[in-house]
């Protein structure tokens, strides 16, 4: 059976039995500039992201975030209408969303950023409802560790697999906690120069290998236009990006990666180390969606078609017969 054949058998087995999927990010407004134009106050944040995009794999998506009041509900009843409960997000009427401003470089890994206005996140406190404490997985988007591990504090069991991202940021200034996060979660997904930053290893091999030690059992290193790697004990497991001819814009690529990732997991329930290596390639697929177009936009008009394509796609680029010979 080909890579292809056996990553859509795994994914259309298992409709009846997909999994709830608790996800933790922000829900914001983002202005960004790259060297092909601009956008100004579109919505953003991981939450969003995440959630929106693993809405492709299972419609039972439960969000938990924050917001002002000058957030448009439609945004919300988007995300309801797509199967994505959001009982979970805080509305302040009286306070301002999260607004992040960046301006990218003509390389597009780059980027400066320009304004952080942490608004209603300042003081965001994650209210988990009881149907949302008893979810199979949890997402927890790029926080505070003290507010990833209240998170999984609150859940009345543990999930069978917790997710989290992080960034440099938590590093530098709350390195204490973030270490006990890792003792707590499951799959760590970071950069590459994260990874480095993290372990003072240039090797990501070795970087990897120390980071493992730390708690997660899983770890995924995004290399951007280079692809993703996936670290399981002795296992390395490489997925490439797909050369794209035009890109727009990187903001959230990563989170629609980590939708991908944790959206085909819950359809499939698998959890072993061989579909995440498939979640893997489904997580670059959906990234690879993302920067097409500006912020969420080239990710709510996607059909089942596209993703199996991009997928096919993926797999031609690793997939091939060869003959070896004595």
């Amino acid at each position: 059976m080909s890579l292809l054949e056996t990553i859509q058998r795994s994914f259309q087995s298992s409709e009846s039995e997909t999994s709830s999927i608790v996800v933790v990010g922000t829900v914001a407004f983002d202005s960004i500039e790259t060297p092909f134009g601009k956008a100004e106050r579109i919505i953003g944040g991981t939450g969003a992201y995440i959630s929106l995009v693993a809405s492709y794999f299972t419609q039972n998506i439960n969000l938990v975030s924050v917001v002002g009041g000058d957030f448009p509900k439609s945004h919300l009843k988007m995300l309801n209408d797509r199967g994505v409960n959001t009982e979970g997000v805080q509305i302040r009427e009286n306070e301002k969303s999260f607004f992040w401003q960046g301006k990218y470089h003509l390389d597009m890994n780059t980027r400066d950023t320009l304004v952080t206005d942490l608004n209603v996140l300042a003081t965001f406190d994650p209210v988990l409802p009881d149907g949302y404490k008893s979810g199979d997985f949890l997402m927890l988007g790029n926080l505070t560790p003290a507010i990833q591990i209240s998170v999984i504090k609150r859940m009345k069991k543990r999930p069978k697999l917790i997710v989290m991202d992080t960034m440099n940021f938590w590093m530098k200034h709350t390195p204490k906690e973030l270490a006990e996060v890792f003792t707590m979660v499951d799959v760590l997904v970071i950069n590459d120069a994260e990874a480095r930053e993290l372990t003072h290893e240039y090797s990501l091999v070795k970087a990897a290998k120390k980071i493992l030690q730390m708690g997660p059992s899983y770890l995924i290193i995004k290399k951007g236009e280079h692809g993703a790697l996936l670290f399981h004990e002795s296992n390395v497991f490489f997925a490439p990006a797909l050369p794209l001819e035009e890109v727009f814009d990187p903001t959230g690529a990563g989170d629609s990666f980590a939708g991908g990732f944790i959206g085909y997991l819950a359809k499939t329930n698998d959890i072993s180390y061989d579909n995440m290596k498939r979640a893997v390639i489904y997580g670059s697929a959906m990234a690879s969606f993302c920067v097409e177009k500006f912020g969420t936009e080239r990710l709510t008009e996607l059909t089942e078609d596209d993703i199996e394509e991009r997928v096919n796609d993926f797999v031609d680029l690793v997939q091939f017969d060869i003959a070896l010979v004595d």
